[in-house]
């Protein structure tokens, strides 16, 4: 048995791990020679309808053991490719790559492969997002603790807390748009960048070889190539997409951290199967296993977005063949590794299991803390110092978090404020004070306004019917 990426066998998803396979790529290569050969036609080369027809009526079979029987021979991938799709196209033969080098194919199917990534990726991170909406709406109104350097602090809601990782994820969109609106293919740029066989091919006529990168672009539907490039395009592109994908990676780790803290407190769940086992040897275990496996996969993307910015600053004047080997590794494994981590985000955000109960039990075993201030203020309504009462309020605090903490009994804050005379407060008065959703400032409308004014604008750009994702493993 041969060594299998886990990216392919337990993570991605058929249509990622199809976008960056063999087939694809090669019959990428089959369109751009079409493409190129079309240009050169309408420029007045002499390339015959009939050699297109030949290579449009083929461009989907790839003749694999020609080509590798080929490459042992001549060492060069894209040669033993013009040589098999040749093979099969003898009228074209003559014309397939006319005038171009081997980054035309490579690098523009580089660019093309990317796009149809981001716009997979994209697609997802959309579902993410709706996911979470249906989820922030519940539970806009439902008190729970919220956390600072993971203390209990003041109270938050738990759908005001779904809106921090449905903001990150909005960022990230924004991001990934942004990158599809830049992207340009490299076009038919030459050895060096400067068009030189071209304009030969031509006879020295720049408009016509400006008009051909233009007749590219628009065959795949780009706005246009890059403006300049060596022989390559800048690989500070590759640096700039997975530099994107980090911080999806990024924004998905919260999330799954959070889930998996969340977890371990009792207050929500990752949903959990019928027959899954947490652990070989603890029955009773549900364990985090998906946002656990967020957070490796995330660890993954995030280091690998080093290998294009390592490659971009080290390429030498037009270019060098160092960024080969790294760029067809790491490229296609984040794209991988990060659908791996949406399809987990999908799943999991689909179906988010809160324990209503136990989040109130903890916010109630907190409230009297968190109520302190309120029920300062009303003793100074009743002519209290306030000064001298948040002493008072100190040394109740620590007397109850002794209790509480040391002899595991329950928390009296609420019986030594009442029994204070600093205070003037009834015990009732103050109870009338622990009601949660006193503490949750304008947590719901911050939920309903954000929807509406971030979230909503994203999905109306992006309309698509509901994805819902398997976990393999």
């Amino acid at each position: 048995m041969e060594y299998k990426s886990p990216l392919s066998s337990r993570y991605a998803s058929k249509e990622m791990k199809y976008i960056f396979s063999e087939q694809k790529k090669f019959t990428t290569w089959h369109e751009l020679w079409i493409a190129l050969a079309k240009a050169e036609k309408e420029l007045g080369l002499n390339i015959t309808q009939e050699q297109i027809d030949e290579m449009v009526e083929n461009k989907d079979i790839v003749d694999f053991e020609v080509a590798e029987a080929r490459e042992k021979e001549v060492r060069h991938d894209v040669m033993s490719h013009v040589y098999a799709y040749g093979k099969r196209c003898p009228k074209a033969e003559p014309i397939i790559h006319l005038g171009a080098t081997s980054c035309y194919v490579g690098d523009n199917t580089d660019i093309l492969l990317m796009r149809d990534a981001l716009k997979l990726i994209l697609e997802k991170a959309i579902q993410v997002e709706l996911n979470l909406t249906r989820f922030a709406i519940e539970y806009k109104d439902l008190p729970c603790l919220g956390y600072t350097h993971l203390q209990p602090a003041q109270l938050t809601t738990v759908g005001k807390r779904a809106t921090l990782w449905m903001y990150e994820l909005a960022m990230d969109i924004v991001e990934l748009e942004r990158r599809l609106e830049d992207l340009r293919m490299l076009g038919s740029k030459g050895t060096t960048g400067t068009q030189a066989s071209f304009m030969d091919l031509f006879e020295n006529d720049e408009e016509k070889v400006k008009k051909l990168d233009q007749l590219i672009a628009e065959d795949f539907g780009f706005a246009g190539c890059v403006p300049v490039s060596g022989q390559t395009y800048s690989r500070k592109v590759d640096y700039n997409v997975l530099s994107t994908l980090s911080g999806i990676a990024q924004t998905a780790s919260k999330f799954s951290n959070d889930m998996r803290i969340l977890q371990s407190f009792g207050e929500m769940e990752e949903p959990f199967e019928e027959h899954q086992i947490g652990s070989s040897a603890m029955p009773y275990k549900r364990n985090p296993m998906r946002s656990e496996r967020i957070t490796s996969l995330a660890r993954y993307v995030m280091i690998d977005s080093l290998n294009p910015a390592i490659t971009a600053a080290t390429q030498w004047f037009e270019r060098t063949l160092d960024d080969s080997a790294n760029k067809r590794i790491s490229v296609p494994e984040a794209f991988l590794a990060v659908d791996g981590i949406l399809n987990l985000f999908i799943n999991i955000s689909s179906d988010m299991v809160v324990y209503p109960k136990v989040i109130e039990s903890r916010v109630m075993e907190k409230l009297p803390f968190i109520a302190t201030e309120n029920i300062m203020m009303e003793a100074v309504k009743k002519g209290g110092n306030r000064q001298e009462l948040h002493e008072r309020i100190r040394v109740h605090s620590h007397e109850a978090t002794l209790r509480v903490k040391r002899d595991g009994l329950s928390n009296n804050l609420i019986e030594l404020i009442a029994n204070d005379p600093d205070f003037d407060l009834s015990e009732e008065e103050i109870r009338a004070s622990l009601n949660p959703s006193l503490y949750v400032g304008r947590c719901p409308s911050q939920v309903t306004e954000f929807v509406q004014d971030v979230i909503d604008p994203i999905v109306r750009r992006h309309p698509h019917e509901n994805i819902s994702t398997e976990i393999n493993l």
